[in-house]
């Protein structure tokens, strides 16, 4: 027998040589091109952890613009000038506490001169000490440390109010702002006692906002101090906040266009951020909040979940699909059987769980475990891959992506889902309803009491849903009711400052937002955002060029950061407190085309954006006032520095995508804005970012439009279907993978928005409008009690009692058979 095979290979190779070659060769050379397909839409496991902010040290650099490096040493000689005037032959550092209480107690007093120059350099003195009286520190470490140690004795003093007056001094300046609106071309030296003063003020709740290990119990107690301090209405009768909100509308309506935007953006998103706290607060204040509306405890915590998920391969662009699928018919045409056209038909509309046994053990490995990659018809895909044995992995082993056991979400399900699968369910069997009864089960069939016995387990009731329970049985008996508690907290202090003027709010910041963005084209109606980073002197060599295009770029990423940060902590907050407050700040947002804006920002390369490199590590604080400057080159310039992405895009990209869940989740008439807005594609393209909680955003952004997109869409999809269903949470009777006639029917959008918006406005009358006429008012019956109360009247009106008597008692008729007959 053995010689019998080795007399039959040569015979092969005589015989069919060429041809085996031949194929050989046509499938070695699919299989490569398939590996550089792949390997063009494969990217890099971004090591990405989302948190409420970037490392400390990137924050404080991202405050400065490269254009104001000089401006360091300007606030060390003005220091410097000043100290030793007043302290002789020593050092900052040298002073004891009470030296250097007694040095920062005098700079105060300096503030208040009136010459405004004086006040500058006073202030400027101020910046430095924050700052970190970096000439007399060795290694960035020793920076840092100064700055704190400064900050927090600054704070104590009782600077920051002092600035803070000079800061409501500045936004009152009509002088400066109308000078600004003349000029034909703004730039950093009409920001500078503003750019100045909110240095300081972000260094001080910067750093005090976030702790340290060796933090003393005097320093935590400030902490807390300034954190109450800051989110109390203590400054004019409002928050902080308000007035750098106010400033924000100042400049985007453009009556202060000299305003550093950048830095007000900044120190807004951190001061919400301390006085309202983030996302590990969040998360704390609702599990708080569970308690005491008596409900369950969270099914598990949705930071660590999202921590703990690994990324999806990236989906295939349709260029690279159809490259695929024209090699795949090229090499394999020979071997494709004919197939008629109504068993095309057939095979569409097939039973999909018939004869899979074959089809598992044909499939190609890499099936199981690709993710959300491109697919293949799957036609062609089911008879291409019959013949030939299965090609070798494209990917080694340790890449391959695995999904852990079982589902990462504990499934959800709403009371109104169980009500709905009752009503079906009983007019079904019984032909009748018993309105939102979710007990009774008579008459129903042992499938269906198993049915509600799995829904009621994995039953969730959201805050929001007790919140509104309870708004309605307010607006309903009112008197039974009595006036409702409403805590002070930071999140209601702040949304009762922002009501009057919200919608003002929300259109400067996505004005900015839109002016920030890549994809945004130059127009000349629009708001100039780079005043704080254009220089007086406009760049004259290419190295200068490519510094001041690495800057402005740069600039406009870091608002593009603050602003969405902004948002997002927002509407978490408000949600919280209340489901009508992030309700009306969501309506706001979508009336002012928040949705198309986020999708715009999305419609470009995005990798790109994660992977830009838009820094100059050595020009970064505080590395740039420690070591010694090399000298820059173009080459320098354009390598960028090391980093696998920039994290303040992919943080950027992550809170957009969240704002855009937000603001559409379980919101029909939004969602259909998302399918009009063809957002599929555009979201689709995101998934190459190879970062899981991108992704998960994503997903769910797709999953809820799934059963609008049509057929087409979901049998060309289907591994993007499958990842939805693996990584988005299950809602337990919602089939939104099969877009069922009754779900995907027209709703009466314009309806929807509107009685939401009805609901929020009795909402904020209730609560907030103290001087309505309130028709549950006690009316006083006693004759006498009404006589006796005291009129005030105008002091001429003795003189024209008589007249005012008879034109308004004697001259009227008096029906008293109408009065009778109304009793």
């Amino acid at each position: 027998m053995q010689q019998t095979d080795d007399m039959e290979v040569p015979l092969l190779n005589d015989s069919n040589s060429n041809r085996q070659k031949s194929l050989a060769q046509e499938r070695d050379g699919f299989s490569h091109q398939l590996k550089d397909s792949e390997g063009s839409m494969e990217s890099p496991n971004l090591e990405f952890e989302y948190g409420d902010t970037d490392g400390f040290t990137a924050e404080l650099s991202e405050l400065y613009s490269y254009t104001e490096e000089p401006e360091f040493s300007l606030n060390r000689d003005y220091f410097e000038e000043d100290f030793k005037n007043h302290v002789k032959g020593r050092r900052w550092m040298e002073l004891s506490l009470e030296e250097q209480r007694a040095y920062v107690m005098r700079l105060l007093d300096a503030l208040e001169v009136t010459d405004r120059d004086k006040r500058l350099k006073v202030a400027r003195a101020i910046l430095y000490l924050a700052q970190g009286v970096f000439d007399e520190c060795d290694t960035e470490t020793d920076v840092l440390y100064w700055s704190r140690h400064n900050v927090f004795l600054l704070y104590d003093m009782g600077i920051f109010t002092a600035l803070l007056e000079l800061l409501s001094m500045e936004i009152d300046n009509n002088q400066a702002c109308s000078t600004a609106v003349r000029k034909p071309a703004i730039s950093l030296a009409d920001s500078t006692e503003l750019r100045v003063l909110l240095s300081i003020m972000y260094l001080m709740v910067e750093t005090i906002r976030v702790e340290t290990e060796g933090d003393s119990p005097e320093r935590k107690a400030a902490r807390e101090a300034f954190k109450t301090e800051l989110g109390s209405p203590l400054y004019n009768g409002e928050p902080f906040a308000l007035l750098l909100f106010t400033m924000v509308t100042k400049f985007c309506s453009m009556n202060a266009p000299h305003f550093p935007m950048k830095k007000v953006l900044l120190l807004l998103w951190k001061t919400i951020l301390f006085t309202l706290g983030g996302f590990e607060e969040l998360q704390e204040m609702k599990v708080r909040m569970r308690e005491q509306f008596n409900l369950p405890p969270l099914p598990e915590d949705s930071i660590k979940v999202v921590r703990n998920m690994r990324a999806a391969s990236p989906p295939a662009s349709a260029m690279e699909l159809i490259e695929q699928q024209q090699q795949q018919k090229r090499g394999r045409r020979s071997r494709r059987p004919l197939v008629k056209q109504d068993s095309l038909d057939t095979y569409n509309e097939r039973d999909p769980f018939k004869n899979d046994d074959a089809r598992d053990e044909e499939d190609d490995p890499e099936d199981v475990d690709s993710g959300i990659e491109g697919e293949v018809d799957p036609l062609d895909r089911d008879v291409i891959i019959q013949p030939p044995p299965p090609p070798p992995p494209l990917r080694p082993p340790t890449e391959r992506v695995s999904f852990p056991k079982g589902l990462p979400w504990a499934p959800k399900v709403r009371e109104k889902d169980i009500e709905h699968f009752l009503e079906t369910s009983r007019n079904k069997f019984i032909g009748f309803t018993l309105g939102n009864d979710t007990d009774t089960l008579v008459g129903l069939p042992r499938p269906i009491h198993e049915s509600v016995k799995t829904l009621k387990q994995h039953k969730y009731v959201s805050i929001a849903e007790v919140q509104i329970k309870r708004e309605e049985e307010l607006q309903q008996c009112p008197m039974t009711m009595g006036e409702e508690e409403v805590e002070e907290s930071p999140a209601e202090i702040l949304y009762l400052g922002m009501l009057p003027s919200l919608s003002q709010y929300v259109i400067a910041l996505l004005k900015l937002l839109l002016a920030a963005a890549p994809t945004s084209k130059a127009k000349t109606d629009s708001i100039n955002i780079l005043a704080d980073v254009l220089p007086e002197e406009m760049p004259i060599t290419v190295l200068q060029s490519m510094k001041l295009g690495i800057d402005v770029n740069r600039h406009k990423e870091i608002i593009v950061k603050a602003i969405s940060a902004l948002l997002i902590l927002l509407l978490k907050h408000f949600k919280l407190n209340h489901i009508y407050q992030f309700d009306y700040v969501a309506q706001h947002l979508v009336f002012a085309n928040c949705i198309p804006l986020i999708l715009k920002f999305f419609n470009q390369n995005i990798m790109s954006y994660i992977s830009a490199k838009n820094s100059i590590c050595t020009l970064d604080f505080p590395h740039c006032v420690v070591h010694e400057m090399p000298e820059l080159t173009a080459e320098s310039l354009e390598a960028g520095d090391s980093n696998q992405f920039c994290w303040r895009n992919l943080f950027s990209c992550i809170n957009l995508l969240r704002i855009l869940n937000k603001i559409t989740k379980w919101k029909h008439s939004r969602t259909m804005m998302l399918v009009v807005f063809k957002s599929a594609p555009i979201l689709k393209r995101a998934l190459k970012v190879k970062q899981a909680m991108m992704q998960l955003y994503v997903l769910k952004l797709l999953k809820i439009q799934t059963k609008y997109l049509g057929r087409q869409w979901r049998k060309s999809n289907m591994k993007t279907m499958s990842a939805i269903y693996q990584k988005v949470r299950h809602r337990l009777n919602d089939d939104w993978a099969y877009g069922n006639d009754i779900d995907a029917r027209p709703w009466d959008f314009q309806a929807e928005e509107c009685a939401l918006r009805e609901s929020i406005e009795k909402f904020n009358t209730r609560r907030y409008d103290k001087n309505q006429n309130n028709e549950f008012t006690p009316v006083d019956n006693c004759l006498q009690s009404v006589l006796g109360q005291r009129v005030d009247l105008p002091e001429d009106f003795h003189y024209s009692y008589e007249m005012w008597l008879e034109r308004e008692v004697f001259a009227q008729p008096i029906q008293w058979e109408g009065l009778l007959q109304a009793q």
